[in-house]
């Protein structure tokens, strides 16, 4: 046990936790300073227009690049590390510079804040009462090298000289002793001091970290929901109402024919049959882009066996899911496999593609598995597959596109069926 007290006087941890203290003092300072004349400045000018609103902006902004310091610090002295409030419950910036009010609102942004404010006295205490366990013990440890040169002659405390061997080996016993403390004190006020951290840089608790995380899904859905709503509206405005409007000219060019030139009313008509099919084939294709029948009817195996053999590439197709999901299980999944075999056949210049889909347990998960050989390099940001991944986020599931350059290029979903 006293070796690891002596072995801790010299531990690269201890004074670690040492500089830990004093770089928090002096960011302290600096940032105190700075985010009380913002606060006071943006609070004192909101009756102005709202001229403050920027300022209160600058001052959200500032307190989040602080947070973001003060966790690097943390993992780099402490090696502790400070889990952040989800960037994508901050609407952040109109013009670049007028906050939005989800913003103005966030729970983690004003906590970021009102860490700033308390990073000063925090670092104050901690500081000076390491600085001073440290200093005291030596203090004490040394006092016989220089206790007969002070000018009483000696140490004093009130008005008693402290001199004499038993007195001198006291105290440099118990500076020894106190030193010792001081390293355990040190490195116990730093675990302290990450403690207060995570207070307030992150969130609360597991279950406003699921909420939150719950509040960015229910965005992206929404986001996923419009961007298909805008598809459908284009499909039905540059497709089958196109095909409708040639039909119906079609049919009024015919009418006026019939009194004079039935051969050319019969032709026109011909045309409009014609424009009615191509017109419902559009619809029939919108349709099952919503939401095709034979999922409904026939299930997941059905449904991609028929995504499979429209493919122009050759795909094999495993399903083994013993109880069938949810349907909104199954469409996520169906449309997962559609949009990922369509980017296969424009982009991966692939000859194989595959596809495996397994159910496990009850009512456990539905895995999807899609993966081809092609040249590679996806872009998981890209607007095909972060809207996939919009959708899996809508229903709790979790995405994953492994895509090296040169291939092959491996798409992993997973989705809870409870």
């Amino acid at each position: 046990m006293g070796m690891f007290l002596i072995r801790d006087l010299v531990s690269p941890r201890t004074w670690l936790a040492m500089v830990h203290h004093l770089a928090g003092l002096f960011l302290g300072v600096a940032v105190f300073s700075v985010v009380m004349t913002g606060l006071s400045l943006g609070v004192g000018l909101l009756p102005l227009a709202l001229l403050g609103i920027p300022v209160l902006g600058a001052l959200l902004w500032l307190a989040q690049g602080f947070a973001w310091a003060e966790r690097a610090r943390f993992a780099f002295f402490l090696d502790q590390r400070i889990p952040a409030w989800p960037a994508g419950t901050r609407a952040g910036y109109r013009w670049g510079i007028v906050p939005r009010q989800a913003l103005l609102t966030n729970r983690g942004a004003w906590a970021e804040v009102g860490y700033a404010l308390l990073r000063l006295p925090v670092s104050v205490a901690m500081a000076g009462i390491s600085i001073g366990a440290w200093t005291i013990g030596l203090v004490m440890l040394t006092l016989p090298l220089y206790d007969r040169f002070l000018p009483s002659g000696g140490a004093e405390i009130g008005s008693t000289v402290l001199r004499g061997f038993p007195v001198m080996l006291l105290s440099a016993g118990g500076g020894f002793v106190l030193l010792l403390a001081a390293a355990q004190l040190t490195r116990g006020l730093a675990f302290a001091d990450a403690s207060v951290a995570k207070g307030m840089l992150s969130p609360p608790s597991d279950l406003a970290a699921r909420v939150t995380e719950l509040e960015v899904s229910r965005e992206r859905v929404i986001d996923s929901a419009e961007a298909e709503r805008r598809r459908i509206e284009r499909d039905l405005h540059d497709g089958a109402q196109q095909r409708l409007v040639a039909l119906a000219m079609e049919l009024g060019r015919a009418k006026m024919k019939f009194a004079d030139d039935i051969d050319s009313a019969r032709e026109l008509v011909d045309q409009a049959h014609v424009q009615a099919k191509e017109a419902l084939t559009e619809l029939r294709n919108l349709v099952r882009g919503v939401h095709p029948p034979v999922l409904t009817e026939r299930g997941l195996d059905a449904a991609l066996s028929g995504l499979a053999a429209v493919c122009p590439i050759p795909v094999d197709v495993h399903v083994d899911v013993p109880v069938r999901p949810k349907a909104t299980v199954e469409a996520v999944a169906y449309f997962v496999v559609a949009e990922a075999l369509t980017n296969i056949a424009k982009h991966a210049r692939a000859s194989h593609a595959s596809i495996v889909v397994e159910g496990h347990g009850y009512p456990g998960t539905l895995t999807v598995m899609i993966s081809d050989d092609g040249i590679g390099g996806a872009d998981p940001a890209g607007a095909g597959l972060n809207g996939l991944a919009d959708r899996v986020s809508g229903v709790d599931g979790t995405f994953s596109v492994e895509s090296p350059t040169g291939g092959p290029t491996i798409i992993a979903v997973t989705l809870p069926c409870g």
